[in-house]
């Protein structure tokens, strides 16, 4: 390893080399300022966000391309994985697609079309949607060059932040759940566990945000 060849180097560079791939593969995944740092802040693991509109540059604003470092001990699949479907909410902006509810917690159907376009396999989670990402063989294959430049530059990964004992309490006036849509309702346990509760206006299920 050179003097140039420093670990934040590596990373960066691997990193901001996949991103152009993926974008030149599919033009509607925009440019990003990219950065890196810590994902277990709070307590939950964050393997990587997209958020448009958060850097400055002149009269421009430019979206960010976050990467969790914790998240850099997955391996170079897994972190190409994190690429793929942060460049599918790129897409979703640019194509002026709503692929994302509560907050941008819920990934509903239409961020599981537009990953799969960009060639995940997405698995559904009853808390966050559509969000569990694969990258399949086919996809590894297509970006072989991007995957052996990672697996080189992965030589190191952020230790994760210690859990905060205490915190708030659970309570017991019952679940709280939401749907696509915002809308929210306050529901027992027992109640909900008896069949899905469809929302007439986005017609996508309500789903527990908190118990």
């Amino acid at each position: 390893m050179t003097d140039s060849d420093t670990i934040t180097g590596l990373l960066v560079s691997a990193l901001e080399h996949a991103w152009a791939a993926i974008r030149s593969r599919h033009p509607d995944v925009p440019d990003v300022v990219l950065t890196m740092g810590s994902g277990s802040a709070g307590g939950n693991l964050t393997l990587g966000h997209f958020v448009p509109n958060r850097w400055i540059r002149g009269e421009y604003e430019l979206r960010e391309l976050f990467v969790g470092g914790e998240g850099l001990q997955r391996g170079a699949v897994d972190v190409l994985g994190t690429l793929l479907h942060e460049a599918a909410h790129g897409v979703a902006l640019t194509r002026d697609i709503k692929d994302t509810s509560r907050q941008g917690r819920w990934h509903n159907e239409r961020f599981r079309g537009i990953g799969e376009e960009l060639g995940l396999t997405l698995t559904h989670n009853p808390k966050l949607g559509w969000s569990l990402t694969a990258v399949p063989d086919d996809t590894q294959r297509l970006y072989r060059d991007e995957l052996d430049e990672l697996a080189f530059a992965l030589v190191a990964y952020r230790r994760r932040e210690p859990e905060r004992r205490g915190g708030r309490k659970s309570n017991n006036n019952g679940l709280s759940a939401e749907c696509g849509c915002g809308r929210k309702l306050r529901i027992s346990r027992s109640a909900f566990d008896v069949g899905g509760i469809r929302c007439e206006v986005c017609d996508e299920l309500f789903e527990p945000s908190e118990t």
